[in-house]
């Protein structure tokens, strides 16, 4: 069963992407949820017209990402957390402390966008995956110390 999505899926697609689905998955829970619709004709149609008009602001938002994204640079940033003996955390790191410390330095990143290449448990030096757009992905270096 085909949809076009009406907004960004993690893991299936982004916004206006027409994406193949199970059919269950389609009746069930996008197209009730308003998260995809149909892919027939004149929705097709409707997302063309949409994409073509919108393409220059398109353009710009990808500009944004890209001016975040070299904001960003090589920059290693340094999360707090309470360390046991072991140097284990108690609990783990999650994407908000993250996106909070990007916002300190002024870098504004949802924490939607944020994800660990593997789980944060333990102090040391990690790396996480920002997706600012559809094409405009970078790494984000980052050290976990003791408070």
């Amino acid at each position: 069963m085909e949809v076009i999505l009406k907004d960004d899926v993690k893991g299936l697609g982004f916004k206006n992407d027409i994406v193949e689905v199970k059919p269950g998955y389609g009746r069930n829970y996008l197209i009730p949820q308003g998260i995809a619709v149909m892919a027939d004709k004149t929705n097709k149609k409707i997302v063309a017209e949409n994409i073509r008009q919108a393409s220059h602001k398109a353009e710009k938002v990808k500009l944004d990402a890209q001016a975040i994204a070299d904001q960003i640079g090589d920059q290693v940033f340094e999360l707090r957390a309470k360390v046991g003996e072991s140097g284990k955390i108690f609990g783990a790191v999650t994407t908000t402390q993250l996106s909070e410390a990007l916002r300190a330095k002024g870098i504004e990143v949802d924490r939607k966008k944020i994800s660990f290449d593997q789980e944060v448990k333990a102090a040391g030096e990690y790396t996480a995956s920002v997706a600012l757009h559809k094409e405009v992905k970078h790494s984000v270096r980052f050290n976990v110390v003791a408070e």
